[in-house]
């Protein structure tokens, strides 16, 4: 029997939900455009209030940002045209890949996100907290996540499959088991971790540019589990069935939010954000220039970042294939179709 958090969502709920979400995230996003807008018109705050860069966002700044906005907002408008559920199949296509381009678009914008939740749960670890830009950013993710979230309702409504899940003919059932691609990728994903720490250690944990106290203990106990529990537990049975020494809980199921949610989430951040600075170093590094120019003190060589940043994105990516696997795996299957 497997624990759940919280009240079961009912199908009219999640139904109405839906229906809902377009105009919900129209509203996000024109709201959203118009903060940009406002901003980009010579009313932007001081830099020093939005981030530790010269912008609040990556990737798209400036008026690409309000462009970004619009491009969101003409899409979801189609997702609410009246005649959208009945487009023939490439229009449809057509649009649901460029809905997913603009919402990842949106959630790579907002990269910089990463650090404003450690900097915000964790304060006393030197990596400084900006309020505002945090908002910005978590506005542009947001709108990300929403254009998203409406792609995927759009297409599992259009498609051929079960009335009652939306998962379409072709679409697989719950894994019996967890697959050896799984574990592959969970352990890939740990030795990632594994190896940002051997470069860390290289160079000299003195020569991290956090600072010490229980902030920094914790963080770094979260690092380590994050990096090696947590991609066990997407494909080994603790992280489905409570052990036998924990007390009162044991043979009992693990709640799969429990998992499930921070894998993917800690999975998709790392991803996003050192992917981000990967092309980035790659990009600055075809044009002769050093990626990480030494500053504020710090001087680390730059073969520690072409170590660290690689290894956190092969962290990221194996942990979200293991996310996957984990979600399949534990994936209650479909009453109607049995997907």
């Amino acid at each position: 029997m497997v624990i759940t958090l919280g009240k079961r969502i009912t199908p009219s709920t999640r139904a109405a939900w839906r229906r809902r979400l377009p105009a919900i995230a129209l509203g996000w996003v024109a709201a959203y455009g118009a903060l940009r807008i406002y901003w980009e018109s010579g009313h932007m705050p001081a830099r020093s209030r939005l981030s530790p860069i010269e912008t609040d966002l990556v990737a798209f700044t400036g008026w690409a940002s309000v462009a970004l906005c619009g491009a969101a907002a003409l899409v979801l408008a189609a997702f609410l045209a009246p005649g959208a559920a009945r487009l023939p199949r490439v229009p449809r296509r057509v649009l649901l890949v460029a809905a997913s381009a603009v919402a990842a678009a949106l959630v790579a914008s907002g990269a910089l996100l990463l650090l404003d939740v450690i900097g915000g749960v964790l304060p006393g670890l030197g990596v400084r907290f900006y309020p505002l830009g945090t908002l910005s950013r978590a506005a542009c993710v947001g709108g990300g996540l929403l254009v998203g979230a409406v792609a995927r309702s759009h297409a599992r409504r259009t498609r051929s499959g079960c009335a009652s899940c939306g998962r379409a003919d072709t679409a697989p059932g719950p894994l019996a088991r967890t697959p050896a691609w799984a574990f592959w990728a969970a352990y890939l994903s740990v030795a990632g971790c594994m190896v940002r720490i051997a470069a860390q250690a290289a160079v000299g944990f003195g020569d991290s540019p956090m600072s010490s106290g229980p902030s920094a203990v914790l963080f770094e106990i979260g690092f380590v589990l994050g990096g090696t529990l947590l991609p066990a537990a997407l494909v080994h049975r603790f992280g489905r069935v409570w052990p036998r020494w924990v007390p009162r809980l044991a043979g009992r199921g693990v709640p799969r939010r429990l998992v499930l949610w921070p894998g993917t989430a800690i999975s998709g951040a790392i991803s996003v954000y050192f992917g981000l600075m990967l092309a980035q170093m790659v990009w600055e590094r075809l044009h002769g220039r050093n990626p990480f120019p030494p500053q504020d003190g710090m001087a680390l060589p730059e073969t520690f970042f072409w170590v660290a940043v690689p290894a956190y994105a092969v962290w990221g990516a194996g942990m979200a294939v293991a996310a996957l696997a984990y979600a399949r795996r534990t994936r209650a299957a479909c009453r109607s179709c049995g997907r």
